[in-house]
């Protein structure tokens, strides 16, 4: 059976998908769709601008065919269940409320596409670029995959998982969809614990959460990440303002601390009147804002081109976006996918990453992308919660 839940909405039943990008006119259905857009899907949008107000990052001399791969075409995919609109759709109460164990990897199956070594040669290249004035900042990840087959033929519970992510690390956008195969229509297994809010759209204002800067208290904050998290809240804010009504874009909060499990934040919140309040043109908002800011870099352009040539594998969800969006009520609530588990081809797969600055050292930045997994990743290996920060 497929099933969705985000906080309180929730799915379960006959699914429709759309794929947003090919036929944004799907959401003119109205009705609560589920969504999943991966971190590549506009890297080569028509509509992409160049935002650039450092030097040109297309030379750079890492592009391989590794970069190639990282690459490959994302999707904008959202999925609709045909049961109550607007409400809790046909069984979907009784599906979220269902508790199963969870049977993940072994611990020692997890392997990265990028290793320690690998992983700090990246750090230094793009220190090179922010010396060469290319780029300001630019987020490296590294994904990470164990091999989890199905069982008897059925595909790995995504809800059992969920229930063990919210019980060992509650997150504020903790979500899953899970549409197996064979059903129809496109399938999909995302499992998210996701801290950061990406896009909120309620009563005209579209809201969003930056995230950057992490240690394991608020103590050990540093200059740096400071430094990280107001130039990514000055890129959400220039995003904004491109859909937004002239001078209603305001910084709400700068540089709060937050407080995750094994883990704080810095955190800032940014908010304007959207200038099609009363009919949200949704893959517009997308385009403008795409992808997030705090997981792709400043300049954006040139970071994306950066990541390109220095990521050996596509993102996927990851630090894409994934929620829901109400057509009916012009409302949306999309998390920045990071956190967040996929699966395919019996395979499950994770993130992490580390914003690159000048100011980095490339083994602390290694040690952040490790500090970001250690929890989630060992939950997903049937870890108690009180081993996974050790």
């Amino acid at each position: 059976m497929a099933y969705a839940r985000f906080g309180r909405r929730t799915g379960a039943g006959d699914v429709v998908c759309a794929d947003l990008l090919r036929h944004p006119e799907a959401l003119d259905e109205g009705g609560l769709w589920f969504v999943v857009a991966d971190f590549q899907a506009l890297a080569d949008d028509g509509s992409a601008r160049a935002d650039g107000r450092a030097g040109d990052a297309s030379r750079s001399e890492e592009a391989t065919s590794a970069g190639a791969r990282a690459s490959a075409p994302g999707r904008i995919r959202a999925w609709r269940f045909t049961g109550d609109a607007g409400g809790t759709p046909r069984g979907g109460r009784e599906v979220a409320d269902v508790v199963r164990p969870w049977v993940g990897p072994e611990a020692a199956s997890w392997v990265s596409s990028t290793d320690r070594a690998g992983y700090e040669d990246a750090v230094r290249a793009v220190r090179g670029h922010v010396q060469e004035g290319d780029v300001y900042q630019v987020n490296v990840c590294r994904v990470m995959s164990a091999p989890l087959p199905r069982r008897e033929g059925r595909e790995p519970d995504a809800l059992a998982l969920a229930h063990v992510l919210a019980a060992g690390n509650p997150a504020p956008y903790e979500g899953v969809l899970h549409v197996p195969a064979g059903l129809g229509v496109d399938p999909v297994w995302v499992v998210t614990a996701s801290p950061e809010l990406f896009l909120r759209v309620r009563d005209g204002r579209v809201t969003s959460g930056p995230i950057k800067g992490t240690a394991t208290t608020a103590a050990g904050l540093s200059d740096k990440d400071r430094a990280e998290n107001v130039m990514i809240t000055d890129l959400v804010r220039n995003d904004l303002q491109r859909v937004c009504v002239a001078g209603t874009v305001e910084v709400e909060t700068l540089l709060g601390v937050e407080e995750h499990p094994g883990l704080v934040h810095l955190v800032s919140t940014v908010s304007g009147t959207l200038t099609d309040a009363d009919r949200v043109d949704w893959l517009g908002l997308l385009r403008a804002t795409f992808p997030p800011a705090s997981v792709s870099g400043a300049p954006k352009s040139s970071a994306l081109r950066i990541i390109d040539a220095l990521e050996p594998e596509p993102r996927g969800p990851y630090c894409g976006a994934v929620g829901w969006i109400d057509a009916d009520a012009g409302t949306a609530e999309l998390a920045v996918g990071i956190r967040t588990f996929w699966w395919a081809q019996d395979v499950l797969r994770f993130g992490t990453g580390a914003g690159i600055t000048w100011g980095s050292d490339p083994a602390a930045e290694w040690e952040e992308t490790e500090l970001k997994a250690r929890r989630l990743v060992g939950l997903a290996s049937g870890a108690p919660a009180a081993d996974c920060d050790a």
